[in-house]
């Protein structure tokens, strides 16, 4: 039987933890209660601390009893991620805490699959959460109030808190799915494409568009490390400028790595790689000003790559190639990467393009199963989503 797991520091908030547990009960469902905290427990819980901890490579010793609070929550993290992906009754896990709980809940809920509903009741919540949530499915409730002894708002907002979990547990989504999944990857400046492209391939296929905004490219290619996708369209790759060039929404260096690990059938391209991300304009490093931009929202700025750039680019993304062993097809739109860099548009640049184009084809070492495909068209051109969705039939037909 699926339980839901309500996860916290039992030293410090063993009476919220009790109440909300409680709660969850009350709606019919079985509980689990986990202390994760590194102090002794001021609550009975079914699996103490201890126990937990015990699941650190270095055993108990390395996460309880030290004097360090902050080695001590790094270790319980650590610990409670390892023990969280031991349990094979996980229906759904709640966990409530401040600023150490938080980081120690969240590391473990990340471990899970997408899908298991994990609810984190945090006094950070309303902040920046991208630490915590990352590239998981975690839903951040703000505590409001400390976490500090129950009170008239803290009652309220663990009541929402034990409906919201008990809601998601008792009645899980249906994951019936016949059709094979394949990752695609999209901007706005290439949503035409894609969208073209899906449509084509939607009655065969489970399309999963990622908007590539660094978090996308890595949630994508962590659902093919985890055996969720049946292969790639990534026609928007654009995250590879703001790594190497400094932007908001970076690529990790393991940008393809999942594409070389699974072998999986890959179709590619140059998707917005004529752009790097900034935040609003007053927010570009100041040795950037000269450069080409444009203005995409009073939030987001973009700035034209240049020919030196563009360089740079496609060697990098030529060397990742190099290293996929898998059919691998990289699709180049000789007129136009975005739908800026078009004739009239506010980043058409030719040279640029050239450039890019160039180092790719000169830096890939194209074999049977590994090929450049340049096509006289522009990226958002119709003719060119049919051919990359005609180019991944093919080989994963193969």
């Amino acid at each position: 039987m699926k339980r839901v797991y309500v996860v916290g520091t039992a030293d410090t908030k063993g009476e919220e933890l009790a109440f909300l547990a409680a709660l969850v009960e009350a709606r019919g469902l079985p509980v689990v209660r986990v202390d994760v905290g590194t102090r002794p427990s001021t609550s009975e819980m079914d699996i103490p601390a201890a126990e937990v901890a015990a699941f650190h490579p270095d055993g108990a010793t390395a996460v309880l009893g030290l004097d360090d609070r902050g080695t001590a929550i790094a270790a319980m993290a650590t610990a409670f991620s390892r023990f969280i992906v031991s349990r094979e009754d996980i229906g759904a896990v709640v966990g409530l805490g401040g600023g150490g709980g938080t980081s120690i809940i969240t590391a473990g809920m990340r471990m899970l699959p997408y899908g298991v509903p994990k609810l984190m009741v945090s006094t950070l919540a309303s902040g920046d959460v991208s630490p915590y949530v990352d590239i998981s499915d975690i839903v951040m409730m703000p505590a409001v109030t400390d976490i500090a002894g129950l009170n008239g708002l803290s009652r309220v907002i663990l009541h929402n808190a034990a409906e919201a979990i008990a809601g998601m547990a008792a009645h899980p989504a249906d994951r019936r799915e016949t059709r094979p999944a394949i990752g695609l990857t999209m901007f706005g400046v290439t949503t035409p494409c894609v969208t073209a492209i899906a449509e084509r391939l939607r009655d065969d296929y489970d399309c999963m568009v990622f908007h590539a905004t660094g978090t996308g490219g890595r949630t994508m290619e962590k659902l093919a490390d985890s055996g969720m996708l049946a292969g790639f369209i990534d026609i928007t790759t654009t995250e590879v400028c703001d790594l190497l060039f400094g932007g908001v929404l970076p690529a990790t260096e393991d940008r393809f790595g999942a594409v070389a690990r699974t072998r999986l059938p890959y179709v590619g391209s140059v998707g917005a790689l004529d752009m790097v991300n900034f935040w609003a304009p007053e927010t570009v490093p100041p040795h950037h000003r000269t450069r080409n931009f444009y203005e995409h929202n009073p939030n987001v700025t973009l700035m034209r790559t240049t020919r030196e750039e563009c360089r740079a680019i496609g060697e990098w993304i030529g060397n990742k190639l190099n290293a996929c062993e898998g059919e691998v097809r990289f699709l180049i739109p000789e007129k136009g990467v975005s739908a800026l860099d078009i004739e009239g548009g506010a980043f058409f640049d030719p040279e640029a393009d050239a450039a890019l184009f160039m180092a790719i084809e000169a830096t890939v070492r194209q074999t049977e199963r590994r090929r450049i495909v340049p096509l006289p068209l522009h990226i958002n051109d119709p003719a060119f989503a049919e051919a990359a969705a005609a180019t991944f039939l093919e080989i994963h037909h193969n």
